[in-house]
């Protein structure tokens, strides 16, 4: 009936409705997926109501764009109840930015792979969920309402995206380091720490990986450069900062150090203060850069990002790409501090955004990437052990751009390890988002450093 009236309207009435047999499927598949759903909650996830209703008419479509709101919706919900500044502090790299946001009000100026990432940053969403969810936030941008496309999808799929979302977001509980992070970051916050608190925290932080003391070393540092931070917090912040630091990697402190050049930079002298307080108490001088471009390349490549993630990337990345040129110069002299960044970050928007390559940035990556030293062409290489790339490497565009890149580097490695590696890379017949999965791989990537 409703085809009809479309028809005799004149508008188009073919491949607007899925057909009646995946309908069918979808409705007796999503049954099951509800089970993992408790009463409580089943009453308040509005989005799912609507997913289920566009998919029983079949506009797949915009059931997937439901599913992705109810799943943004339940990660800011945990956000909240978790630590909203420790989340703004992690997951919001530019200290620009950062103080935009204050409240709950200003999670949606966050864009969703920013939430995803910080979310899976500090523990609320596991590695595996992350993989996933990045999955379905790509198809949500590209095989949804949410865009214009011509992507088909079937009742299968969104049962087993509804399935995800359930279990890796709306019912997955804190593991222990989370839940024991979330204690401390109340304690810090609410009240003097005594001497016996201080020593039960310290202790917890033996056995910590960096993996999960960066982020919160971040957060740490972030809520004592705040100006508006009360006096006992920031007391409590330097008794527990020398046990902190000895589990944070090179990486996170290089970033404290360039984090420290921007507020000089931008004249915020009282937060340089702060921030130099927390790198002196640590003896951390060694991590800050003298070379006066390293905050401007830094700064370069998170606006680099955020483009590359952000709407109109096409438009957005090439005079960002082209300033970076211009800022690492001729002979591309990047800073020992800031190569894995560089390289990671370079891999990543050269891999594309796996829907498209941006014309005129493509061949300014593609520059960059071939001035590699022989040392960041190992870090290229190795970036399919990296979570960001791995998402990536899901997508037959970015498969195409991997295969690239292989060429452009090949020639550059130079030590036996990394030869050996790439013709291990090379000989991986499956997709190349399982390589780090590989066991004669991984026997290759143990002779290098972490």
């Amino acid at each position: 009936m409703i085809l009809g009236r479309l028809a005799e309207a004149g508008l188009p009435t073919e491949g607007i409705l899925v057909d009646l047999s995946q309908r069918h499927v979808l409705m007796q598949t999503t049954q099951f997926a509800l089970t993992g759903l408790p009463a409580e909650k089943l009453s308040q996830s509005s989005y799912i109501s609507k997913m289920i209703i566009a998919g029983s008419v079949g506009l797949f479509d915009a059931a997937l764009n439901y599913l992705w709101d109810e799943t943004v919706l339940e990660l800011r919900k945990r956000v909240v109840n978790f630590d909203l500044q420790y989340f703004y502090e992690v997951a919001e790299k530019s200290d620009k930015r950062r103080q935009e946001l204050k409240t709950e009000d200003d999670l949606p100026k966050l864009d969703d792979q920013k939430l995803l990432t910080g979310c899976r940053e500090i523990g609320l969403i596991s590695e595996i969920g992350f993989q996933e969810l990045e999955l379905i936030r790509y198809m949500r941008n590209w095989a949804s309402a949410a865009h214009p496309n011509q992507a088909e999808l079937n009742g299968l799929q969104l049962a087993n995206w509804l399935s995800v979302c359930i279990k890796n977001v709306i019912t997955l509980p804190y593991d222990q380091v989370t839940a024991q992070v979330k204690r401390l970051l109340a304690k810090v916050r609410e009240q003097r720490l005594d001497d016996s608190t201080i020593r039960e925290i310290t202790a917890f932080f033996v056995n910590l990986p960096p993996a999960q003391a960066d982020p919160l070393a971040s957060g740490l540092f972030g809520r004592y450069t705040d100006l508006t931070t009360a006096q006992d917090t920031l007391d409590n912040i330097l008794r527990l900062w020398p046990a902190l630091w000895n589990r944070t990697s090179d990486e996170i402190r290089y970033n404290f150090g360039f984090r420290l050049g921007r507020f000089r930079a931008n004249g915020d002298q009282n937060e340089a203060t702060l921030a130099r307080q927390l790198i002196d108490l640590v003896d951390g001088a060694a991590y800050l850069t003298v070379e006066e471009r390293s905050w401007e390349i830094d700064s370069t490549l998170d606006e680099l990002r955020d483009a590359h993630y952000g709407w109109n990337n096409f438009y957005n990345e090439p005079p960002i790409a082209r300033r970076l040129r211009e800022v690492v110069g001729q002979n591309s002299d990047i800073p020992a501090s800031l190569n894995r960044k560089y390289v990671l970050d370079l891999v990543e928007v050269f891999l594309t955004n796996g829907n498209g390559v941006a014309i005129s940035a493509d061949p300014i990556y593609q520059e960059l990437i071939e001035k590699f030293t022989p040392e960041q062409a190992s870090l290229a290489l190795r970036s399919f052990t990296d979570s960001d790339v791995v998402a990536k490497l899901h997508r037959p565009l970015s498969q195409q751009k991997w295969g690239q890149l292989l060429q452009i580097i090949g020639h550059k490695l130079t030590g036996r390890n990394e030869r050996e590696l790439f013709n291990a890379v090379q000989a991986f017949t499956g997709q190349p988002s399982q390589l780090a999965k590989d066991a004669g791989i991984k026997l290759h990537l143990q002779r290098f450093p972490n």
